[in-house]
Parts: structure tokens; sequence; C-alpha cells
């Protein structure tokens, strides 16, 4: 996976000996847990290290990540599933804490055995929704960042993920190249409403051709108003 540790590097993640080696256990986990929770589609491991762990650390690109990571920041990741993008990115940036939110129990496991396993502790996996943990006074404009990966449309993530950030917070959303025409208008509306902007997208090729991606970043730019997130279910069926 040579070529694959070398491009992660080439966008600035901080590649170690060490973050490889956890990678590689942590890919060894997704595979054997799979057979029994059907975790990922993708389990060839030279796919997983390109679509998975490859894809995960483009965020080294974004500018606007690498002042999270400079600032030691707090990051939610909204629909963690299997842990991507935030069990990679919590491998390669140590100094920075996460918490992994999934609405499946059994996802949430699986989570919690990979912390413990390559001693993450600086993660936390919740067992929640988006819209619960947005209410929660322990939780709510606590982040200085939020993410999801292939988890739903962009205008229903911000509803999620703006609650979430203090003010001056960022949000990065993993899309594929379509976001660049209608999901990005839809975005840019409710962003309005949530009181966020959007801060353009970052957009990068995947090794053996296995496609275009961008990053969309968004900027909380006041506290989200007080309305949002709505209740479970609806920000999905009337997105904004």
């Amino acid at each position: 996976m040579d070529d694959v540790l070398a491009q992660m590097r080439e966008w600035g993640a901080p590649v170690t000996e060490e973050a490889t080696a956890e990678l590689a256990r942590y890919g060894a986990m997704l595979a054997e847990w799979n057979e029994r929770f059907n975790l990922t589609a993708i389990v060839d491991a030279r796919d997983m290290w390109i679509k998975h762990f490859l894809d995960s650390a483009a965020i080294a690109q974004v500018p606007a990540w690498r002042q999270v990571v400079e600032r030691k920041g707090r990051v939610i990741d909204m629909g963690s599933g299997a842990g991507i993008p935030g069990i990679p990115l919590a491998i390669l940036w140590r100094d920075v804490s996460f918490v992994l939110c999934d609405a499946s129990r059994k996802r949430v496991q699986f989570l919690e055995h990979v912390i413990a396993d390559l001693g993450l502790s600086h993660v936390q996996a919740v067992h929640a929704r988006m819209e619960e943990l947005g209410r929660r006074p322990d939780a709510r404009g606590s982040f200085d960042a939020a993410m999801a990966r292939a988890v739903a449309r962009s205008n229903v993530l911000l509803e999620y993920a703006s609650p979430m950030l203090v003010r001056g917070g960022w949000a990065f959303l993993y899309k594929g190249p379509s976001y660049l025409g209608e999901e990005a208008d839809d975005a840019a509306r409710a962003a309005r409403v949530l009181r966020a902007r959007p801060e353009g997208v970052t957009s990068y090729k995947l090794l053996d051709e296995q496609g275009d991606r961008v990053i969309a970043v968004f900027r909380q730019e006041e506290d989200c108003p007080k309305r949002y997130p709505r209740k479970p279910g609806t920000p999905s069926r009337q997105p904004l």
C-alpha cells in the first residue's frame, strides 16, 4: 500500500509507522466483524485502503481542517457507521478528540471494540440519533467540527451539524462529484436558515481510478437557531 501512504503524505496527512500499523489492524477488525454485522460492502484490502482510509485522509488538503488540528479541536463524526471517516482520522491525528455517533447499537459496539483495541483514548462512541444528540445540553454547541460521509443529502446533514458546532466551527461533508449541482444549491439554502455559510469545496481523485470526490465545507457564523434540529426523522422527510 506504499502508493496509498504516499498519497496521504502528499495531501499532508501525518502518516507514521505506528499509524500505518493501526490502520492495518483496523482494516482487519472491519473485515472480521463485517462477516457478522455487515458493516461495509468494501471487503477487498486494497479497496478498503483507497475507498475508506485514503478517502478519509483527503481532508488533510482542506485549510479549515488544518485550523481544527492546530487548535486540537473536538470533532463529531455523524452517522459514523463502521467508523469512516472518524477512526482513520483519529489514528492519524492523536491530538484531536473525536465523538463517533451512530443510531445502530451493533455498529456502536464495533466502534467501542476498535477504540479499546487500538487504545484510542481520545475517541468516544455514542449510540444516539443526531436529532436527539443536538438537543442535549452537554453536546449542543460544543464541537469545533462536524463531519459525515455517505450518510444523507447535504441539507439534511447541515441540520444535524449546525446545532453541534461552536460559533466559527466547521462542517465537512464528504461527497461525490454530483454534489456540485443541485445539492450544492440545496445546501447553501439550508446553511442560510441554520446561520452557516458555504466555504467552498475541495476536489480530489482516488487512486486506481476509484472515482472523483469532493469535501464541501461550511462555517457556522452564528449560534444555530434553537428550533433545530427538528424531531427525529423530520430533517430527512422535510429537508430545509
